[in-house]
């Protein structure tokens, strides 16, 4: 698979309608999902132990996207199955008064991972150039805060890459036909009623504010240290394959080992070895 045509370049600025939103894999979805994902994951899996085990690095993964984009089902189907004591998940909703006291990416930092982890972020401190621009919460700000918000983000990422933990960034494409379809599906079945907002619906009003907001975002923010990843979410198997893939190799860079326990310790564990054996 070539990851690279999903990976916004840091050099030079794209247009989001360039990027595709669905790439004809829904008829695959079966295929994908019983045949070509379970093993990958059982890969990233061996991966995400060994990376836990060594306790050396880091990695948090940002899911940002519109409503019904598939974020959820990306963590249900595919980071789930990891070691659970290696895996954090923290979902970002509107500020709280008392966040609203404290600088805009204070809160983020209790998402962040530790040595040996993979912290997820479901939505995240993208909602600060995101929805507080297509809904204008900085009433009384130009232009020129957002700019500036750009630049501490950039550095807030580059800083955590330079102190061992890896940022990473998908972003869930999705039409607008699509998240109609998925709309309306979890609108018709009683059973998919709790997964709906009323406000999924008045925020669809705003999708071209969005759009352009996505693609600002992605042109200022996807760097060397910290990529963004455009994922064609109308196919939503086809996206958690490639969102598999990438963290594959994300961790196949890391190359984390088991650890070696030697010296003292190894003639230690012998003995305790021969010990359990003469019982």
């Amino acid at each position: 698979m070539n990851l690279s045509k999903y990976k916004v370049p840091s050099t030079k600025d794209i247009k989001l309608a360039d990027y595709k939103t669905s790439e004809g894999k829904k008829e695959d979805n079966i295929d994908i999902r019983d045949y070509i994902i379970p093993p990958r994951v059982e890969r990233l899996k061996e991966l995400h132990l060994k990376l836990h085990a060594e306790e050396k690095k880091g990695i948090m993964v940002v899911l940002q996207a519109i409503d019904a984009a598939g974020k959820d089902e990306a963590i249900s189907y595919i980071f789930s199955n990891l070691n659970a004591q290696g895996l954090k998940v923290t979902a970002f909703g509107e500020p709280s008064d008392e966040d609203k006291k404290r600088d805009y990416l204070r809160r983020i930092h209790d998402g962040e991972p530790d040595c040996g982890q993979i912290a997820i972020l479901n939505r995240s401190h993208y909602e600060e150039v995101i929805a507080t621009k297509v809904h204008n919460l900085l009433e009384n700000e130009d232009d020129d805060i957002f700019e500036q918000r750009y630049r501490q983000i950039n550095d807030y990422e580059k800083y955590l890459c330079e102190n061992g933990f890896t940022v990473i960034k998908f972003f869930f494409h999705m039409s607008k036909k699509e998240q109609k379809e998925r709309l309306l599906k979890r609108m018709k079945n009683p059973e998919k009623n709790w997964e709906f907002s009323f406000s999924d619906v008045e925020e669809r009003k705003k999708w071209n504010q969005y759009q352009k907001a996505f693609e600002d975002m992605l042109n200022h923010t996807s760097t060397q240290h910290s990529p963004w990843y455009v994922l064609p979410a109308d196919d939503e198997w086809h996206t958690r394959h490639i969102i598999t893939e990438i963290m594959i190799k994300i961790l196949e860079k890391i190359d984390p080992k088991f650890p070696k326990i030697t010296g003292e310790d190894k003639k230690k564990l012998d003995q305790y070895i021969k010990l359990l054996e003469n019982e």
